[in-house]
């Protein structure tokens, strides 16, 4: 059990609970009676999560030595995988979660299948109804309540698979964030591993497949530095799920050692099994520290809109809202112009890298085929450049999407008060993106046998006759050996020739499908692209447009209440400037209380 009797964090967090009802916040309160429950469950639930093909499944069946989790080139964990402390083996299925409702409410439907196919069952047309896979099996890890989650991949940003880990995401108590050692941390998995860190601070990097990368050293080093620039406080545990296993089957203890295993079980005991209550008031700590924020930001400009001893009464105040009114409009016109050039460079700059990349493998074609022969090996051509085109298609686009979000942050810096949540998140649709046809194979015309003799026929005709007619001068006959050898000696030429000239013909054809494919695929790419950049630029235009009428709203209201403070006794604004100081000394005081269970630390002030 995680709780034998009430954790020191309990009342925090219910005293902040109580906060958000007075303060009238029913999300807050609704999201910290999640938590809530959550912590008071008896289970660790320890998230693995990362990028695809990472061996996250792998990580899980080698952590309790035992094949539950799927793995392989062409399998893929597609529902989170929840492996837990059993007596006896067994699995099920969960299907049709109630929706809208909390990750603590019972499902609807939970249904038994044989441990050794719960993978298979999962990888049927039916497996969109499931919610999750249950597997229970007797380790002595997972005896004190802790429960491993396997996670389908997270990388595109349009796929149900990330939604779902990140859902799964809110019920964690750690995190393992994996990344193989082919290469260090990218880009996204820092991002990644941010985000992750929001909702769950107790996560440690796991670093896997060592045994596959001699160098593997050097890439932790570099991962290590990499945390350390980014202030992640992520342990990293370099380890092989292959090794493992093998020294598992084996018996061999120098094998398990050189596996990194034994560090990593013995992270996840000191620091997640044996830290539970260390975990769980970090976990509170966060939530709580957050909420308690957005209690006070409010609760702050309200009294500092209320307080008349550092402005000449409300009059000061009064002129500063109309002030920024007037600034507001100002900027409108500002940040449209912004968006608008902005944009517009972007689409031309994305369209022209679209062409480089397309006209670069062009290149590379013409190089190809000036030697080869397209009636050889052309389905490993055809493979080439498709991964080629795909590759260019996934670098633009991503350069695309890392410029929208520069552009949303440089209109954001337009408006009167910038702050980080002024930008928005996602702002392309699902599907925008359709695939471009197949390359079509060019006509490859075959010199058959019957062709070659026709053209040899025909080309040692000519020097038959004409060596035969020489050699006739010299009193020889028309035939003789002499003007055979000439005959077969042009014979041969005329095939040579016909084979060239049938081969450039091959190489033309080659080259002109290649040329009419890449075409095809950079008419309907750059038009994706441009309806793409279009959406971005509607979907920023209309978002900003909403923030600055929230804005400009929010200032008109400051405004009115300005003149109605005006009208107020100096009595009652002195009453409620008094009450209001009291409320936020008590979430100042609560607030420290949290960030002494190991909350992020933020000042905050009466």
């Amino acid at each position: 059990m995680r709780h034998v009797m009430a954790p020191p964090w309990l009342d925090v967090l219910d005293e902040t609970i109580g906060a958000c009802v007075t303060h009238r916040r029913p999300d807050l309160e609704a999201r910290l009676r999640e938590k809530r429950a959550q912590q008071l469950d008896p289970k660790l639930r320890v998230l693995v999560v990362g990028e695809s093909k990472q061996g996250k499944s792998q990580l899980v069946n080698a952590l309790i030595n035992a094949p539950v989790c799927a793995v392989g080139d062409d399998i893929t964990t597609t529902v989170p995988t929840y492996v837990q402390h059993a007596e006896t083996p067994s699995a099920a299925l969960v299907r049709n979660a109630s929706a809208g409702g909390s990750i603590f409410h019972a499902p609807t439907e939970r249904i038994a299948v044989p441990i050794d196919q719960v993978t298979k069952q999962v990888s049927t047309p039916q497996a969109r109804e499931v919610v999750r896979a249950e597997v229970g099996i007797p380790r002595a890890l997972l005896d004190n309540g802790l429960v491993l989650i396997d996670t389908p991949g997270v990388g595109d940003t349009r796929s149900a698979h990330t939604a779902s880990t990140f859902a799964t995401l809110m019920q964690a108590d750690a995190v393992l964030m994996v990344s193989d050692a082919t290469g260090e941390l990218t880009s996204a998995e820092m991002m990644l591993l941010k985000k992750v860190m929001q909702a769950c601070p107790n996560v440690t990097v796991v670093v896997t497949k060592i045994d596959l990368v001699p160098g593997w050293r050097a890439v932790v080093e570099r991962n290590r530095a990499l945390l350390q620039r980014a202030g992640v406080p992520a342990k990293l545990i370099p380890v092989s799920a292959a090794l493992r296993l093998r020294a598992a089957k084996t018996g061999d203890q120098a094998l398990n050692t050189e596996s990194g295993f034994p560090d990593l079980l013995a992270c996840v005991q000191r620091d997640i099994v044996a830290s539970a209550d260390l975990l769980a008031r970090r976990a509170v700590a966060v939530v709580a520290s957050s909420a308690l924020t957005q209690l006070v930001t409010p609760l702050r400009e309200e009294l500092t809109a209320h307080d008349s001893s550092r402005t000449a009464d409300t009059v000061a105040t009064l002129q500063e809202a109309q002030r920024r009114v007037d600034e507001l409009r100002r900027r409108s016109a500002r940040w449209q112009n912004v968006l608008n050039d902005e944009m517009a460079d972007l689409i031309s700059d994305v369209e022209y890298d679209l062409r480089d990349r397309t006209r670069r493998i062009l290149r590379e074609v013409d190089k190809t085929y000036d030697e080869a022969d397209p009636a050889i090996g052309w389905d490993k051509f055809e493979q080439w450049l498709e991964d080629n085109l795909n590759e260019a298609a996934t670098t633009n686009f991503a350069w695309l999407m890392e410029r929208a979000e520069w552009v949303a942050a440089k209109v954001a810096k337009n408006f009167p008060v910038y702050r980080d949540d002024l930008i928005p998140g996602s702002v392309l649709p699902d599907d925008l993106l359709e695939p471009v046809s197949r390359l079509e194979k060019p006509k490859i015309e075959p010199f058959s046998v019957s062709q070659k003799l026709f053209t040899g026929l025909r080309g040692s005709y000519g020097g038959l006759l004409m060596f035969g007619l020489v050699t006739s001068l010299a009193g020889m006959p028309l035939i003789n050996v002499i003007s055979l050898g000439a005959g077969a000696l042009f014979g041969g030429k005329s095939i040579l020739d016909e084979s060239d000239a049938r081969l450039k013909r091959r190489q033309a054809a080659a080259k002109a499908a290649a040329q009419r494919h890449v075409d095809d695929f950079f008419v309907k790419f750059s038009k994706d692209v441009r309806d793409s950049a279009r959406h971005i630029q509607r979907a920023l235009r209309n978002h900003f447009s909403t923030l600055a009428e929230e804005f400009q709203e929010t200032l008109l209201e400051s405004a009115r209440s300005a003149k109605r403070a005006l009208q107020d006794d100096q009595t009652e604004r002195e009453r409620r400037l008094r009450e209001g100081r009291k409320e936020l000394d008590k979430l100042v005081t609560l607030y420290k209380r949290v960030q002494a269970l190991g909350g992020p630390v933020m000042e905050l002030s009466a």
